[in-house]
């Protein structure tokens, strides 16, 4: 080959390297700079509300959120492969090298159809529904009907407080149906008007009062509420966290803290979680 087409050829190579690196270092083909964001599916609908505000004020950023629970928030902040992650609790000691920066609270609260007559259960009759020991609900003053047992998958950090407020273990649970995320818990209720769940308190007011045939119980005497999350006395109430493996830098420290300001307030609030500043 004459020397002068080897010298083309090698000239055209470095130009293609050059442009591939570049596009990386951009974040993607189209310049954009994006920010991957995966984990709890209770966090995902409020950080997928953000990152549209977000990506509005600034132009050329593009924030992608994933599901998946919890624990795979948690893994793919520490690995890496998430730049921020997303969790419905607080870190467990297992976890103390990662950094958690609450956005807002939420309470879990027990769910049963709209044409339950049951109004309330106690601990006690909580413990004995999930392990199987009461499986009618005339046994709790309902209708003679079998109870439809709704649990949560593992991974889910719905699950693990659950397990922890009840003090049962998952293996105990005898499970009818196993559920991912709050809408699929939702669902399943209030399609079977003898099922019984436990899901995100915001995701179910928001469900309640769109017309959704479910109704939450209250749980120690204290009813399920937005409000009484608020005010701190619902018994069973969480943290919802962004995760990052180190303190952030750059664009997902610019969206961390445009999470944590009044100016998300708002989308908090209308999305029925409590805003923890």
């Amino acid at each position: 080959m004459h020397p002068a087409l080897v010298v083309a050829g090698f000239r055209a190579a470095l130009l293609a390297i050059c442009a591939a690196s570049l596009v990386v270092a951009c974040g993607g083909q189209d310049g954009a700079q994006k920010l991957t964001i995966t984990g709890s599916s209770t966090v995902a609908p409020l950080a997928a509300e953000l990152a549209k505000r977000f990506e509005a004020s600034h132009p050329g950023v593009r924030i992608d959120v994933q599901t998946g629970g919890s624990t795979r928030g948690i893994q793919d902040a520490r690995n890496g492969v998430a730049d921020i992650g997303m969790a419905s609790r607080a870190l467990k000691p297992s976890e103390a090298e990662l950094i958690a920066h609450t956005v807002a609270l939420d309470g879990i609260g027990l769910i049963v159809h709209a044409d339950n007559p049951v109004a309330m259960l106690d601990d006690a009759q909580i413990r004995a529904i999930f392990n199987g020991q009461i499986n009618n609900w005339s046994q709790v003053g309902g209708q003679s009907a079998p109870i439809t047992v709704v649990n949560k998958a593992q991974g889910r950090s719905t699950l693990e407080l659950f397990l922890d407020y009840t003090g049962l273990k998952d293996a105990e649970i005898d499970a009818d149906v196993v559920i991912g995320d709050n809408e699929q818990g939702v669902k399943t209720v209030a399609g079977n008007p003898n099922g019984i769940g436990y899901v995100s308190i915001g995701t179910a007011e928001y469900d309640a009062q769109a017309g959704v045939p479910i109704r939450l119980l209250p749980m120690r005497g204290v009813a399920a509420s937005v409000a009484n999350v608020r005010n701190g006395s619902f018994p069973l109430s969480r943290q919802l966290n962004f995760i990052t493996a180190a303190p952030p830098i750059g664009l997902a420290a610019d969206f961390i803290a445009f999470a944590q300001s009044p100016a998300a307030h708002a989308d908090i609030q209308r999305l029925y979680f409590v805003a923890a500043q």
